[in-house]
């Protein structure tokens, strides 16, 4: 090949090249306005299918003109024909103008028993009457919230109650008996009692309160798991004694968490006298820490009464008791596992329970576990040990 025909051959090439690059660019450039270029109508539709309010517009046929997947959800459209409740609103609206406010609540096709629908039906356009808009919203949290407050506010008026009934009849007693000292010192014991079981139950109300739907906490420190331990022995102790129950424990572990190391005594405690609470006298009950893919597992196991399957779901709910007659005598407010359960919601944690009744309980608090960065180590073997030893 000349030299001629070589540099014609690039030259060619060259030619060729910007022009296929020319043309790429330009479907290129087409291809991007087509994609930008959104109607207001493409707009609104995307926007209605993705809402999460149901929407369906109907007209005086009874034809469901539009309506989105949140209304078949919902219930408010089943297989292209609009409820039949929602239909009788919508003639109301037809024929009065008027908007019209609805309850679709019924069993959800979509798996919960039942669901809580509000609708509103409306004119789609104020002066054109033949169409109306359906506007479903989901208010089964709501429901559900409220069905909650009633419920603690009819159980909390009625543990409040009975410890301000007592000490009424108690210092009833009392005025009646002011010449004979026993009787007097007898009653005075009861009212201090009563006194100091209300004084326990408004602390773990506010306790409660202040963890109850509480965000994660946003200040971490770094807590030694073995003093969360260690305290709450301390403040047990007593407790433990009176009741006859020895306490086991553990060697030091070493291991740390991320938490509030006062909530963390605080939920650790109310396992710890949970467990005295149910348990025989004489009866053992330990305390044990343990690395559980990568949380720090505290167990509390007792050989109490155990607790049968049926109750297992609720005994962490507020109030709830297993055994009312032996809660009562020793004090308990209902509100202990309630509270443990939120101090280990508010650390990304959880509480767990073992029970078989007849043979024993262990709740166990399980705490995501906080490595510095150092060698790993492997910890010593450990021993049970009586507190104190």
């Amino acid at each position: 090949m000349s030299v001629v025909q070589v540099v014609l051959l690039i030259v060619v090439s060259a030619v060729l090249g910007g022009l296929l690059v020319a043309a790429w660019s330009r479907r290129r450039r087409t291809a991007c306005a087509d994609d930008s270029e959104l109607t207001m109508a493409h707009v609104l539709d995307r926007v209605v299918y993705a809402s999460y309010t149901g929407i369906a517009v109907v007209d005086k046929f009874h034809d469901v003109i539009l309506f989105n997947p949140r209304a078949e959800e919902l219930g408010l459209v089943r297989s292209r024909l609009i409820d039949d409740r929602a239909w009788v609103a919508a003639n109301r609206v037809l024929e009065t103008g008027k908007p019209v406010e609805l309850d679709l609540s019924g069993k959800n096709p979509h798996g919960r028993d039942r669901i809580a629908v509000r609708c509103t039906a409306k004119r789609l356009l104020d002066d054109d009457s033949r169409f109306v808009v359906l506007y479903a919203y989901d208010d089964s949290e709501h429901v559900r919230m409220e069905a909650t407050r009633r419920d603690f506010v009819a159980n909390i008026s009625h543990e409040l109650k009975t410890p301000v009934g007592a000490m009424a009849l108690l210092a009833e007693a009392l005025l009646e008996s002011t010449d004979d000292p026993e009787t007097v010192r007898h009653f005075g014991q009861r009212v201090q009692s009563e006194a100091t079981r209300l004084g326990n139950m408004v602390t773990e109300l506010i306790s409660l309160s202040k963890l109850q739907g509480a965000e994660k906490l946003p200040d971490l420190d770094v807590v030694d798991v073995d003093t969360i331990v260690n305290e709450s022995l301390e403040r047990t102790g007593l407790t433990a004694e009176n009741a006859e129950i020895d306490i086991t424990t553990d060697r030091p572990s070493g291991y740390e968490v991320l938490g509030d190391q006062s909530l963390l005594v605080t939920a650790l405690t109310n396992l710890i006298e949970n467990a005295i609470a149910y348990s025989p006298p004489g009866s053992p009950v330990s305390v044990s820490r343990s690395l559980r893919d990568g949380k720090i597992a505290i167990s509390v196991t007792d050989r109490g009464i155990g607790i049968g399957k049926e109750d297992q779901e609720r005994v962490f709910e507020r109030f709830f008791r297993v055994d009312k007659a032996r809660s009562r005598a020793t004090g308990g407010t209902g509100l202990g596992l309630a509270i443990v359960k939120h101090v280990a919601a508010n650390h990304n944690g959880e509480i767990t329970l073992w029970s078989k009744p007849g043979t024993g309980s262990t709740f166990t608090l399980l705490i995501p576990a906080h490595f510095e960065e150092r060698d790993d180590e492997i910890p010593p073997p450990r021993r049970e040990t009586a507190v104190g030893q």
